[in-house]
């Protein structure tokens, strides 16, 4: 067996010169410039999925909060009517009646700008005045799981 391969297996009795020692501590310690280019590659490809699936999990989650808010809204909506016999006027109304504690941030555009539907027609035949009957976002962006428009959710 010559020396160097005696190095490189860790024999004791193979002769060590400071270069030898010197060379095999510098090629099993360091890392090729091409190791560390496919290392940072993996990385990064896995950085992208995992932001790839974060934004689409925040979506989703907006959306869940956009369906609850948007069920509460309209449970508030009717219990005002059926409780007043008149529809509320505006979603502020809601509020000082105690039906929400407070108008809810649109997820979707983050503001409190919904758009209210308003008809003629009376929803209870003890209702004495019309007023808001639904609810929607007015966001006009349209949701990629289920393909639709969020203001006609």
């Amino acid at each position: 067996m010559d020396p160097l391969t005696m190095i490189a297996f860790g024999s004791r009795s193979a002769p060590r010169s400071s270069i030898q020692r010197r060379r095999l501590r510098l090629s099993t310690a360091a890392f090729t410039l091409l190791e560390i280019m496919i290392v940072i590659t993996i990385v990064m490809i896995l950085a992208g999925i995992a932001a790839t699936r974060y934004e689409k999990s925040v979506l989703r989650a907006r959306e869940a909060t956009l369906k609850q808010d948007l069920f509460v809204m309209r449970n508030g909506i009717q219990q005002y009517t059926l409780d007043k016999e008149a529809a509320p006027m505006s979603l502020d109304d809601l509020v000082s009646g105690k039906y929400l504690s407070s108008i809810p941030t649109d997820p979707i555009t983050r503001a409190k700008d919904w758009k209210t539907d308003s008809d003629p027609v009376l929803l209870d035949p003890t209702q004495t005045a019309p007023g808001i009957t639904d609810v929607h976002s007015n966001s006009e962006q349209i949701s990629p799981f289920e393909n639709t428009p969020y203001n006609t959710w």
